[in-house]
């Protein structure tokens, strides 16, 4: 079984800036399994909204682009930093691939490559977003995926030159359906973590990964 802290994050200092690097964080849908809003929900004191903000900000990114839903009840937190702004999908009804290109519509100028990260996996480390930006750079990367246990996982880096056809795509099969279409151009990058695979989609979920520690600084493994 695949447990949150399986292997334990640690508190410290973030990572350098990545400045050409953004996140958008996926915060629209409606939480209907789950009983009540997934932002807003709190685990081991956090909640998964302030969880992911965090594992973004640890990791060096600072542009980040909240996606809310157009029934969003409640305002975002006010973390610590700059640039993150947020934006409402005025048709989350449609899905969560509609999400994501409310989001890349908003990317910041000089943006490089951007991570998408739903609200609902917010026990990823900061140091595998740093893995995935350092493979990133690599000539003829589009997409950076990470991978546990030979398992791929979230968040995927995209390569901001894929923005186009984001934004054409009529959103068939989602996400996953568009980026199959540049797998030779991807590459799985092995992780030590497990976050990358947990969702949290239930109240047994929740019940089951209980609360992890808090989103700090982890080393590198490699």
């Amino acid at each position: 079984m695949i447990t949150a802290d399986g292997a334990p994050p640690t508190a410290g200092a973030p990572f350098p800036p990545c400045p050409d690097i953004a996140a958008v964080i996926l915060a629209a849908g409606r939480s209907s399994r789950m009983g009540t809003s997934k932002p807003r929900l709190k685990v081991g004191g956090t909640t998964l909204l302030e969880r992911v903000i965090a594992v973004a900000r640890n990791a060096g990114v600072e542009d980040i682009i909240i996606v809310l839903g157009q029934e969003a009840e409640f305002p975002p937190p006010e973390p610590a930093g700059k640039n993150l702004r947020v934006v409402v999908n005025p048709h989350s009804d449609r899905g969560m691939f509609s999400s994501v290109q409310t989001g890349v519509r908003n990317l910041p100028p000089g943006c490089r490559a951007f991570f998408v990260m739903p609200v609902d996996i917010p026990f990823i480390r900061p140091s595998t977003l740093v893995q995935l930006h350092t493979a990133s750079l690599a000539p003829g990367t589009l997409v950076c995926r990470p991978r546990y246990q030979g398992r791929r996982g979230h968040p995927p880096l995209l390569a901001a030159v894929l923005v186009p056809e984001l934004l054409a795509y009529d959103g068939a099969g989602g996400l996953r359906a568009l980026l199959a279409r540049f797998e030779e151009k991807t590459r799985n990058v092995d992780v030590d973590d497990p976050g990358t695979l947990i969702d949290l989609d239930t109240p047994a979920d929740i019940a089951a990964y209980g609360p992890p520690s808090p989103p700090g600084r982890q080393t590198t493994a490699g």
